[in-house]
């Protein structure tokens, strides 16, 4: 009943925003960092809205048979409103294939017919999106018509990981319930409970998100990162057309290749401005060694972090690849 259970970090959190219930609007904007566990806490929550338990106060109780449908995953009150098949445990951490995840249109048409039926419980009617920011246009636009004219007993529980890319009017139509990063120690105990070895890495790898973490432990892509890894750590000897080759063949989501080069950049620069390394403490030979070049490569942050915004758009990879890697090679050119 993985709906129905909390990760342990996440239980102060919860107990918070069920203060509140009295005062619980329509819809509710769960933001946080990817790989927190936000989708779980919002299965919860849609459970905890669905429970018939009588005189139920701060969790769903797991045994009426709303809840039992709900754990079955075939409650006819409940709606997931996902790209694609995103059912499976998580989260949030990178998918390893690359895939173009968009909500379309007719997904939130389709939507609109469940909110409008009659409730088969003679409660609420529940749905989650997730995550809100695949929304493309139309069907956000399609889905701020039902928010602003919601139906009697329809309750929305969007799910963002950049909750910023949302329309404006959207997130002035939720509540936005913030969800913190696990307190370190905590998440690491959870880890090395799921049998992770070096928990510390991993979480340095995710930057502090735990289910992130486990995804960062286990891995089939570990070596193509770690290759890649070394090619920046000499982009003197870097051979640009053969790594954005290898990159290409790997199949793997460009969101993700991208990822790892955001995270080698920041740590370069925190390493040359402030000598931390955040992402990376395996390489921080290599940060140390390249950070007197730190300045040189702010303008290729902001170039990773456009890359990044347009990484689910159909592109030519290899030509993406390429010109990072080129620009990456460029920066450390300059001023010599």
């Amino acid at each position: 009943m993985n709906g129905l259970t909390l990760y342990p970090w996440q239980q102060t959190t919860w107990d918070a925003l069920l203060a509140g219930t009295a005062r619980m609007p329509h819809a509710l904007l769960l933001t946080g960092e990817a790989g927190i566990g936000k989708r779980r806490f919002a299965e919860r929550l849609a459970a905890w809205f669905l429970c018939e338990a009588p005189g139920k106060t701060s969790e769903p109780c797991g045994v009426c048979e709303s809840c039992r449908w709900f754990a079955a995953g075939n409650h006819p009150d409940y709606r997931v409103l996902a790209p694609g098949d995103d059912a499976d445990e998580e989260e949030e951490g990178t998918k390893a294939k690359r895939r173009f995840p968009t909500i379309g249109v007719d997904d939130v048409r389709e939507l609109n017919d469940f909110v409008n039926l009659t409730s088969h419980r003679g409660g609420a009617r529940v749905t989650v999106v997730y995550p809100a920011e695949s929304l493309n246009l139309a069907a956000a636009n399609a889905l701020l018509k039902t928010l602003e004219e919601p139906p009697a007993g329809a309750q929305f529980i969007l799910v963002a990981h950049h909750w910023r890319r949302l329309l404006p009017t959207i997130r002035s139509r939720c509540r936005i319930f913030p969800l913190p990063m696990p307190e370190h120690r905590a998440a690491a105990a959870w880890l090395a409970q799921h049998g992770v070895v070096d928990p510390e890495l991993h979480l340095h790898h995710s930057g502090g998100a735990p289910l992130a973490a486990l995804e960062d432990a286990g891995a089939d892509w570990l070596g193509t990162r770690r290759a890649l890894l070394e090619h920046l750590a000499n982009p003197g000897a870097l051979d640009v057309l053969a790594v954005a080759g290898e990159l290409e063949k790997s199949k793997l989501d460009a969101a993700l290749v991208i990822a790892w080069l955001q995270k080698w950049v920041y740590d370069l620069v925190s390493m040359g401005l402030a000598g931390v390394v955040r992402y990376y403490p395996d390489c921080k030979d290599d940060l140390t060694r390249l950070s007197v070049r730190a300045p040189q490569l702010l303008k290729y942050a902001e170039r990773l972090l456009e890359a990044q915004r347009l990484a689910h758009h159909p592109l030519n990879l290899r030509l993406v690849y390429e010109t990072l890697l080129n620009d990456y090679v460029a920066a450390f050119r300059k001023g010599r």
